[in-house]
């Protein structure tokens, strides 16, 4: 499965790895509802932080200059997704982790028509300074490095 993630993120476009970070998130939270299952707090907090992470990297890129309101609207979601988050591990709720993954998942969704969109969604090699390789090198083996991420020159 190694090889697969190593190659997984090749060819992908700034969109693509958006995707891929909406389902780091969605991963997580399931993780997260699984650790409520078997009570194991340690593990909830770690699948939390995980996710939580991703959504303030996701959060951080947002260009309001650029963006407009779309970029506004996303603000308003990251911040919605990641108080609804917070509660759900305070309360160790499974319910409401599923309630995120689905709020996570319909956006993940609108994002990949997106990138099916090859009009909108420009070929990898548009896109400069490298950043792909540094952002695929933080997916592989299978985990989410946020360090590895945060100098990207993408954005969502």
């Amino acid at each position: 499965m190694g090889s697969y993630q190593e190659h997984a993120l090749d060819g992908a476009s700034a969109v693509d790895l958006v995707v891929a970070l909406y389902d780091g998130i969605i991963r997580f939270l399931y993780a997260a509802g699984d650790a409520v299952d078997r009570a194991d707090t340690v593990g909830r907090r770690i699948a939390v932080k995980r996710a939580l992470d991703i959504i303030i990297h996701l959060q951080a890129r947002l260009r309001m200059d650029v963006g407009g309101k779309p970029a506004e609207a996303l603000s308003e979601f990251y911040a919605t997704v990641f108080a609804e988050i917070m509660q759900a591990s305070a309360s160790a709720s499974r319910q409401k982790f599923e309630h995120a993954i689905e709020c996570v998942r319909n956006v993940r969704d609108a994002w990949r028509q997106v990138a099916l969109d090859r009009d909108v969604n420009p070929a990898p090699e548009q896109v400069s300074g490298g950043s792909l390789a540094r952002s695929r090198s933080a997916f592989r083996g299978g985990d989410y490095e946020m360090e590895s991420v945060v100098g990207l020159t993408w954005n969502a």
